[in-house]
């Protein structure tokens, strides 16, 4: 350290020195511009300026050494303008979390509602479910803030594409289709945040130009704040010698457009989330942190109004795990430069300030960074005086684990799990015919692993063995194996004598968080340990065919028992909360009409030879790579994205569709040259831009469903569309609408859905940029196939 550098250090020391002492002596308050003081008249406080003025003067109020310790998670107080410590990390991925140091469950509230995984929500598809999930955390969330228990930001929801099989995390996520996961991400993120507008384009797709409403802040209050994450190409725990915290994710521009990225982009644009949070791994070589073209996208093209924070300490793994920059000063300062403005950790607490005595970062770069932060805390009303005083001060105790959240999970529950197999009809079952009912399995007496990865403390957890004995009372319990490793079968011979003395029997086999979290990876896609053999074993014994429960986020290769006629029957439950077994309780016994289906592909055992680093998403036969998810998976599936039985049949007609659309495209004479060598004479595609007018394109598919059994149900209704094969890298086909729809048994409902060809017909080339391929495209909804033929017209100008 020079001269120069040491004595400026030893002088900012010594005020921060006295800083901290004179500051001993003027008592905080537990909120910021209380008015019983005398901090509340600063302009910081005074609700009539507008947020930017606000930000500004508090900023312009504070010391170097009061603005690092502002970068970190755990943002210290400021005693001498009244400003108490806040700590920014809170977790609400499927309910209030214990992960995150700002919930605590020690206080007035002991519980929270616990929804199930998102992996499961998703899987009913049902966009105002996701809504109503997403409000009834929010509610939780601001009363726990009233009383001390959670902060009023927190990191959720995960929005990264379920891209292997085999990762830990993909339980966290809406799946593996990039249109679900952004219509989840707008649903939670809009009700959660307190949002009552509705937005630009909440068709969820993320693709295409869109319209961005960009309005001050003055209007934008927040009830809490909610974080996408993590930006970007993040699904990789650890699998054989590569790591989150140092894997370089090679992704083409074509993947980011249309796989990577459109979660992200419908969060900010249509969700209007006040966070992102940047990931550990790198993409392209550089670190995600470090990522300046992403952030400056996010807010200059889709909007972005709030902060970014790193994933915790993933600043620290830029400089120690990825030996990307020289010293920890410089990794301190080139984040901030890039545009991230928190640190989870205390990386930036221990090296920001050299960072700047060394000339590696300006205090205006600080400033930039504390704006944003502030602006969200302002926006949240944080410094709007008593929170009991505001417009959700009267929240507490009565309005969390209430009986309307707790059947909202329930729903939750029943409308996401999966009925896989139905041989004969075996369900439902009459509960008046069942005289006796066995469970078996290592989870079907555990409460501990119903809600998976991210979990609170529920309010009133069951087991799954508890839920069925409120329907038979005569059932009895096995674990086959002491716990869901299943290393060994010295409990296999109870289990086989307990299902031979029942008068049905139920498995129940899978994944928990031993197998699957975060920093773990699978390397396997079969059952764990020796539970295929205590499936078999069980199967074998019992008098009737079994039904196999299946637990846990990730698919999984269950192909024998698809095949097994000795069981009748699979549902997947995933992991589905602290109303799970009830909900499945339910199902079995016909109480209700099951209607998930999945929003992932379950692929057989061989996958697991596909590295799981090769982040290419399509197909690549000259190397045997068969391609990832159901739009390029070119192999053997065990059951596919969007599979799932009901104990009822539906049948669809398309009452109304375009066969014909064409598109005036407006290019400049001299471009026309390089657009028609494409296809030499013919013309196979136009890019997006080039359409006059994507508005005047849009149509809608009018449908008619009708349930031909003879129970009630609801199920997603999906529509599909196949596009020309106009460049090598095609989907095979992609989801371009779906509606959870409700009929009665003989009766029919008419839905319609929307249908805008620039974003659900286009595609991206090898440019990542989107094209709109010209010729006959297929809409397919079920079993029908109709035909659209898109045509263009020429509206040339010189």
């Amino acid at each position: 350290m020079s001269l120069q550098f040491g004595s400026l250090f030893f002088l900012m020391q010594i005020l921060n020195f006295l800083l901290f002492f004179s500051s001993l002596a003027k008592p905080i308050s537990q909120f910021p511009c209380s008015s019983s003081s005398h901090f509340s008249s600063y302009p910081f406080c005074n609700t009539s300026l507008s947020i930017p003025t606000r930000a500004q003067s508090l900023i312009s109020l504070l010391t170097l050494q009061e603005k690092i310790q502002q970068l970190s998670d755990n943002a210290s107080s400021i005693p001498r303008l009244g400003i108490p410590a806040y700590e920014w990390w809170s977790e609400s991925l499927h309910g209030i979390a214990t992960n995150g140091p700002g919930v605590k469950f020690n206080g007035t509230m002991k519980s929270a509602t616990s929804f199930p995984q998102v992996i499961v929500t998703t899987a009913s598809f049902n966009r105002t479910l996701w809504s109503k999930i997403g409000s009834a955390i929010a509610i939780e969330a601001r009363a726990m803030y009233n009383y001390g228990q959670a902060g009023l930001t927190f990191w959720a929801p995960v929005i990264n594409i379920f891209r292997d099989p085999r990762w830990g995390r993909g339980q966290e996520t809406p799946g593996e289709d990039p249109m679900v996961v952004s219509a989840y991400a707008i649903e939670f993120v809009k009700s959660f945040q307190g949002a009552n507008s509705k937005s630009v384009d909440d068709d969820g797709s993320g693709f295409g130009e869109k319209r961005v409403l960009r309005g001050d802040y003055s209007d934008d209050g927040l009830m809490l704040s909610a974080c996408c994450k993590h930006l970007i190409a993040y699904d990789l725990e650890k699998w054989e010698n590569f790591s989150r915290y140092s894997f370089n994710a090679v992704v083409t521009e074509q993947d980011m457009e249309d796989t990577y990225q459109p979660p992200f982009r419908s969060c900010i644009e249509d969700g209007k989330a006040s966070c992102l949070m940047c990931s550990y791994n790198q993409v392209n070589g550089v670190p995600a942190c470090l990522r300046e073209d992403l952030f400056q996208k996010a807010r200059n093209e889709w909007g972005f109004k709030g902060y970014i924070t790193s994933d915790c300490d993933a600043v620290a793994t830029i400089h120690f795990y990825q030996n990307y920059t020289k010293t920890p000063e410089d990794a301190a300062a080139e984040v901030l430069k890039a545009g991230m403005d928190s640190n989870c950790g205390t990386f930036m607490l221990r090296h920001t300030e050299s960072a700047i005595l060394k000339g590696k970062l300006r205090e205006e770069e600080i400033d930039k960074a504390l704006f944003n932060l502030f602006a969200v805390q302002l926006r949240l009303g944080l410094f709007d005086g008593n929170p009991r005083s505001g417009k959700f001060g009267k929240l507490g105790p009565q309005d969390v684990c209430t009986s309307e959240h707790r059947a909202l999970a329930l729903e939750a529950a029943k409308q996401g799990i999966v009925l896989l197999k139905n041989d004969k009809r075996f369900l439902p079952l009459n509960k008046n015919a069942v005289s006796s009912l066995a469970i078996i399995g290592p989870l079907a007496n555990n409460v501990s692993q119903m809600g998976g990865g991210y979990t609170g403390v529920p309010c009133c957890p069951k087991s799954l063995f508890e839920g069925l004995q409120d329907y038979i009372k005569k059932t009895s319990y096995a674990s086959g194996c002491s716990d869901v490793p299943c290393n060994f079968d010295a409990g296999f011979n109870e289990a086989i004598r307990t299902a031979k003395e029942a008068d049905f029997v139920i498995v129940v086999a899978g994944l928990d968080l031993t197998q699957e979290t975060e920093d773990l990876d699978r390397v396997s896609l079969l059952l764990p340990g020796q539970q295929m053999a205590l499936v078999s074993s069980v199967a074998a014994a019992s008098k009737r065919p079994v039904v196999l429960v299946l637990t846990g986020g990730g698919p999984i290769d269950v192909s024998f028992a698809k095949a097994e006629p000795r069981i009748s029957s699979i549902i997947w439950i995933g992991y589905p909360g602290e109303a799970g077994a009830e909900a499945l309780a339910e199902i079995i016994f016909g109480d209700f009409n099951p209607g998930g289906r999945l929003p992932m592909t379950w692929y057989p055992q061989s996958f697991t030879k596909v590295p799981m680093n090769d982040m290419n998403m399509r197909a690549d036969p000259s190397r045997g790579y068969p391609g990832r998810t159901y739009r390029f998976y070119t192999g053997n599936r065990v059951y596919g994205f969007g599979e799932g039985l009901s104990y009822t049949n539906y049948s669809y007609k398309i009452l109304t569709a375009p066969t014909k659309l064409s598109i005036t495209r407006s290019f400049k004479a001299s471009s026309s040259k390089n657009i028609l060598q494409q296809g030499g004479s013919r013309l196979d595609y136009i890019h997006i831009d080039e359409v006059t007018s994507c508005i005047s394109l849009k149509f809608s598919v009018q449908i008619s469903v009708t349930n031909v059994g003879d129970m009630d149900g609801s199920h997603p209704v999906m529509l599909f569309t196949r596009v020309p094969r106009v460049f090598q890298g095609t989907p095979e086909k992609h989801l371009i609408g779906f509606d959870r729809v409700h009929t009665i048994s003989k009766r029919s409902k008419e839905i319609s859905i929307l249908v805008d060809p620039c974003k659900h017909l286009s595609i991206a080339n090898e440019r990542g940029n989107r094209i709109l391929p010209l010729g006959n495209h297929v809409l397919i909804l079920g079993d029908l196939e109709h035909l659209l033929q898109l045509k263009v017209t020429e509206d040339i100008k010189n």
